[in-house]
């Protein structure tokens, strides 16, 4: 069992247990001190989002990472999939990435990615926990000759924004597209609007002025409405919402009406299939995914398989079915064909590839797939005890699935990085959905809130 890393690194409310500048310090020694192993002066890149104990974990982990005699490139504010990038394009030993991603300010995470710019697998995570609860790092120590460098690399921005406009065909352009941005205070506030500004765009960036307590306040993917308003005010082409680390999408339509990241899926399954790009048909989502997406890549003939919830195991299963395209209905799309991880700029050029080849406004293309009224409820929980030893959660989801039958379908869990349990209901209606979802949370708050 895993103490501290969990489905997206180690995550917290900063200042508390585990997200301490102590145990920042420590993560960056196991990192190197594992990397220092293989026999040579390792370097490890260093990036993060905007919110304010940023500054904290980063020089934690600098002290760390030079303590145990590897260098530490810093590279300030940068969209988590920038890290990936630049870990690889600096021919780094790793990159570590400082972020809780959608969550509020207060909290904070840290991510590591390999070489090849993958997140690390859970028992590389593990070897990582072992090495500092074995409370023996500091006997492991670098000697005062041996003592890392720390550097700033000015350049990241500019390697990131040249292959994310690599990754978009050169025989499209965006000249004059009127394309509203949602940087959500976070680590897209520059590279987005400075990227689609010099694709000729004609860009429109809102929340562009983090001041490391804003990074998602009411804004970005998880608030995507602003964003909506906007795109109906300027009569734009489009919109995109970031979330605070930019791993992830949210598509607002040329009408204001706000797309799932199933919808944009299966917009990119379709046209990947029709030009030979779907690697062996298949499309990768989680189980969270809308029964409508099932129903339109069947109707399609393309092949559905399911993962866990979380962007690292939709990764898992890319790379087992040898697939090139997946993703969450959260807006998490990964093109593997481009990058190791999901990225939300990316996604974006890949969606208005399909949008300028096509076309096709963002409303017409969407009309590809129904979405079902699905509804999801987050409950707090003070602990994450199995369900099943609870008769009247098991009860309660039982009965829903027995009066939803097989138009709908009922998924409960737990979040892998919030002290909460989601429950995700889809059903006939929005009526009976709402019910039943509100039902089964209802009875999980009063025995675990």
């Amino acid at each position: 069992m895993r103490e501290l890393f969990d489905t997206d690194g180690v995550r917290g409310v900063a200042n508390k247990y585990p997200m301490t500048a102590g145990m920042a310090m420590q993560i960056g020694q196991a990192v190197a001190y594992i990397l220092r192993k293989e026999g040579h002066k390792p370097k490890i890149v260093i990036g993060k989002d905007t919110r304010l104990s940023g500054y904290m974990l980063e020089s934690a982990l600098v002290a760390g990472i030079t303590s145990m005699g590897s260098d530490a490139v810093i590279i300030g504010p940068i969209p988590t999939p920038g890290i990936a990038f630049i870990t690889t394009n600096l021919d780094a030993d790793a990159g570590i990435v400082i972020s809780a991603s959608h969550n509020p300010f207060e909290d904070n995470g840290i991510k590591v990615f390999s070489k090849t710019g993958f997140k690390l697998m859970d028992d590389q995570e593990l070897q990582i926990e072992e090495l500092i609860f074995s409370k023996k790092l500091q006997e492991k120590l670098a000697g005062p000759g041996e003592i890392g460098l720390a550097y700033r690399e000015t350049d990241a921005l500019g390697r990131y924004i040249v292959f994310l406009k690599y990754s978009f065909p050169k025989n499209l352009s965006l000249e004059n597209m009127k394309i509203v941005l949602d940087c959500a205070n976070g680590a897209t506030y520059r590279v987005a609007p400075l990227l689609f500004k010099e694709m000729r765009a004609d860009v429109t960036a809102l929340n562009t002025e983090p001041d490391g307590i804003n990074i998602n306040l009411n804004c970005g993917a998880l608030h995507p409405g602003g964003l909506a308003e906007k795109v109906r005010e300027l009569n734009a082409d489009i919109g995109f919402a970031f979330d605070g680390d930019g791993d992830r999408v949210i598509v607002v339509d040329e009408k204001g009406s706000i797309l799932s990241g199933d919808q944009v899926l299966a917009i990119c399954a379709k046209k990947f299939k029709e030009e030979g790009k779907l690697k062996n048909n298949i499309l990768v989502t989680t189980v969270m995914s809308n029964m409508g997406l099932s129903i339109a890549l069947n109707k399609l003939g393309i092949q559905q398989s399911r993962s866990k919830v979380g962007d690292r195991y939709v990764l898992e299963e890319m790379l087992k079915k040898d697939a090139v395209l997946g993703g969450e209905e959260s807006g998490h799309i990964i093109f593997l064909e481009h990058h190791s991880s999901g990225d939300g700029i990316l996604s974006a050029l890949q969606l208005l590839s399909v949008i300028k080849s096509e076309k096709k406004t963002v409303s017409e293309l969407s009309k590809i797939m129904e979405i079902f009224p699905q509804v999801t409820i987050n409950v707090s929980v003070k602990s994450k005890p199995p369900l099943t030893g609870y008769p009247e959660i098991t009860n309660s989801i039982k009965k829903a699935e027995e009066e939803l039958g097989e138009k709908g379908r009922v998924l409960v869990r737990y979040s892998g990085t919030q002290s909460v349990c989601r429950v995700m209901v889809e059903g006939p209606t929005q009526g009976v959905t709402e019910r039943l979802a509100g039902t089964i949370a209802q009875t999980i708050k009063n025995r675990l809130g």
